[in-house]
């Protein structure tokens, strides 16, 4: 199979375009590896990881600081390159693409949250929203019709007009998720997307990240809060760069005493 994209027809096709049916892998990666070497010192941030992530799942990637959480989504979405390994993205090997081919596919396929937002200062809120519908193919009303549809999902649509340097830190982060689902992406990769909000701004992200789930979008998220991981269908626990576990979140009925969701090992 070729490392790189088939030239003549774009590819991959537009999400809903995609025919992969759900339970599919939208994701795998293969004894994949990430080294880093500087003034003489190699760290392994990532040894050998394996992965699946079906068409509709929501995986929370949870693990130690260090353990290669952020490392992984960086390389999963082509931020940085593999050392080696195979990364496959609805049915095409992509590890080898391009950095032109990386962004070609982002703009078509892979959603991003930041910790740390990454809003372009310059752009009001709705033209951060709506710039990624716009790059994926959208028309200028169906971008708009997302974007109001997003921010009054997230109860900021009267800050469409804001620039980002203007609202509170929650504030951005929702925009940020906004921005990150505006052009329907085939897989959503969330850095702690809840790391610096505070209780009501966790659950207005939460929320809408429970919708994105129910409506069939494929969520790799890293946290290191149990709570959020417990809305995963899968928590896999990094360690040393390693998969150390994988596991399926049960849910069971809520309780008087408050006991939520269980995890249960597989295997």
């Amino acid at each position: 199979m070729s490392r790189s994209a088939p030239k003549g027809l774009p590819w991959p096709p537009s999400r809903r375009e995609s025919s992969s049916p759900r339970g599919d892998p939208v994701l795998r990666t293969s004894k994949l590896v990430k080294i880093y070497r500087a003034d003489g010192v190699t760290v392994e941030a990532i040894r050998g990881v394996d992965i699946e992530l079906a068409v509709g799942e929501f995986v929370a990637i949870m693990g130690p600081s260090g353990s290669g959480k952020s490392t992984l989504l960086h390389v999963l979405g082509g931020l940085e390159p593999a050392t080696s390994g195979e990364i496959w993205l609805l049915g095409r090997r992509v590890d080898g693409l391009s950095t032109a081919g990386w962004a070609i596919l982002r703009r078509r396929h892979v959603g991003f949250v930041f910790q740390f937002f990454n809003l372009l200062s310059n752009m009001t809120v709705a033209d951060n929203v709506e710039l990624p519908a716009l790059l994926a193919g959208a028309t200028p009303r169906q971008a708009r019709k997302r974007r109001e549809e997003l921010l009054a999902e997230l109860g900021i649509a009267d800050k469409a007009g804001a620039a980002p340097a203007r609202l509170s830190g929650g504030e951005q982060q929702r925009v940020a998720l906004a921005r990150a689902l505006s052009n329907e992406p085939s897989l959503l990769l969330a850095d702690e997307p809840t790391g610096n909000l505070d209780s009501s701004n966790t659950r207005d992200v939460l929320r809408l990240l429970r919708r994105a789930h129910s409506d069939g979008q494929a969520i790799l998220m890293v946290t290191h809060d149990a709570r959020v991981a417990s809305l995963a269908d899968r928590v896999i626990n990094l360690f040393d760069g390693m998969v150390a576990d994988d596991a399926r979140v049960v849910p069971i009925p809520r309780r008087v005493n408050g006991v939520g969701d269980i995890v249960e090992l597989r295997g």
